[in-house]
């Protein structure tokens, strides 16, 4: 309804004609007129601008505000769109109440979420802390606040570059068909590395490590599935049978094999490149030559690894060479006499230790001593020659045999 100022009265908004509301007739009330007082009427004063809008707003005040539906391009009214629902109730079907409860009891279960990551958090720290690689887990543990589950968590640690860093050998061995290491066996082994060298009196630098806990040496061992015994049997063959025995073995060693010294020959053990049977095959030849040295004769290499490779230890071959070392100069003194051509060192050991030639040098002794006791009959040479035979001709008289 409109007030108009000039009669004092209020308008009644049009009727629509169309549209939903078609019919409405909205009620208005007319103030009822004052009594009109007897006698004679005072003259209107004319209502001020001010006093219209004060007379208006006074009129309006708890009136309810009418807001006509859009208007279609033919001027009729359309049905106004239904106001949007916004109670708790209508969208999830639950009171305010209950949606309360559900609110409290998601907190919880990401509560509970929070310190389960955080108690996957404490036992991997424990874990590799005990091995002083906590800090590898320090590094990852944005993975845990990241919602990460603990099993994940773990795969993820592994593919962290700091972890494989610190575990680099178990990259090597997995290309070569070996399992991965676990990072307690992986330690481990690497401890025991270390007490070996450190129990054999190895430099530090061989054992130790750097500010991760990995050393270089160490890393070639496990990649190559080098065990404890194994490392200590390396060490052992090369220190007790080469470094600290009798000076003629690491004479020979030395002899046979001029590029390797002191030093080299313990790394030459400790590389895992380096077959153990072949380092111990080397080793065995220098301690051959060593016994051939001790007796004031030659060394040869060549001879040396021959014998080895047949299997001669370094007991019977300090037994063969004193046997050698003893008919070597009759016998040769012999030959050059009845010029039977030279009886060499070479000729002996291939008698004495059963090598190729082994029958043909033991018959050019037996004929040596044949024109000797022709020549002296009944004479020392002759007698010594034979107990020569018998002492050492069946000993020897076979390859390898003693």
């Amino acid at each position: 309804m409109a007030y108009n100022p000039l009669t004092g009265r209020y308008t009644p908004d049009p009727v629509p004609t169309s549209g939903p509301v078609v019919g409405f007739k909205p009620t208005v009330k007319y103030p009822t007129p004052a009594a009109t007082p007897a006698g004679p009427v005072a003259p209107t004063i004319p209502a001020t601008p001010g006093q219209f809008r004060k007379a208006e707003e006074a009129s309006n005040v708890g009136a309810p505000v009418y807001e006509p539906s859009p208007l279609t391009p033919s001027g009729e009214f359309t049905t106004a769109p239904a106001a949007p629902v916004t109670s708790t109730t209508a969208t999830s079907g639950l009171t305010p109440y209950e949606q309360l409860l559900l609110d409290q009891q998601k907190r919880a279960q990401e509560e509970a979420a929070r310190r389960d990551r955080q108690s996957a958090y404490d036992i991997l720290y424990n874990e590799f802390n005990k091995y002083g690689l906590g800090s590898l887990v320090e590094d990852v543990k944005y993975l845990l606040q990241s919602n990460v589950s603990p099993s994940q968590f773990a795969i993820e640690l592994q593919n962290t570059k700091a972890y494989q860093q610190r575990f680099a050998a178990n990259q090597d061995r997995i290309k070569a068909g070996l399992r991965a290491l676990t990072p307690a066996e992986y330690v481990g082994l690497e401890d025991q590395y270390q007490n070996i060298m450190r129990n054999y009196g190895l430099p530090a630098t061989y054992y130790s490590k750097d500010a991760m806990g990995t050393q270089a040496g160490f890393q070639k061992l496990l990649a190559n599935d080098v065990s404890a015994s194994e490392l200590e049997d390396r060490i052992a063959t090369a220190q007790q049978r080469v470094l600290n025995t009798n000076p003629e073995v690491l004479k020979a060693f030395r002899q046979f094999y001029p590029d390797l010294s002191n030093a080299d020959i313990l790394a030459y053990t400790l590389d895992p490149q380096n077959a153990l049977a072949n380092i111990k095959r080397k080793v065995t030849a220098a301690e051959i030559g060593g016994a051939a040295l001790a007796q004031g004769l030659q060394a040869q290499g060549g001879t040396a690894e021959s014998l080895a490779g047949q299997g001669i230890t370094k007991a019977q071959a300090q037994q063969g060479y004193s046997a050698i070392a003893e008919i070597l100069p009759r016998t040769s003194q012999l030959a050059d006499i009845y010029n039977q051509g030279p009886y060499t060192q070479q000729t002996a050991e291939s008698e004495v230790f059963g090598t190729q030639g082994s029958a043909n040098a033991a018959e050019r002794r037996k004929r040596l001593k044949e024109l000797e006791q022709a020549a002296f009959s009944g004479q020392s040479g002759v007698g010594a020659l034979d107990r020569d035979r018998a002492r050492y001709g069946q000993s020897f008289g076979q390859a390898g045999q003693y």
